[in-house]
């Protein structure tokens, strides 16, 4: 991750995710990397009590730095696990 780079930089992070995630006081790439997907979502669920699979892996994705559709299988069946849980 470029430490020049602003969250719209990010895969799957488009202007209204990024404002979210600055709303939910998640500023730089770097600050989303150290949350992690997870801590990340239950930052933003105040604000979106809807937060859906959907988001958790496009701030999977936008970690990886791929397009969400490429996370390995596993790893989306962790997040949804985790969805399912909280």
């Amino acid at each position: 991750m470029n430490p020049t780079e602003t969250l719209e930089h990010l895969h799957n992070i488009g202007p209204v995710l990024a404002a979210e995630l600055r709303r939910a006081g998640i500023d730089t790439p770097q600050q989303l990397l150290d949350l992690g997907a997870e801590r990340t979502l239950l930052a933003l669920k105040p604000a979106d009590p809807g937060s859906c699979l959907n988001k958790l892996l496009a701030l999977e994705g936008a970690i990886r730095g791929i397009r969400w559709h490429l996370l390995p299988k596993g790893r989306k069946e962790e997040l949804k696990a985790f969805l399912r849980n909280i």
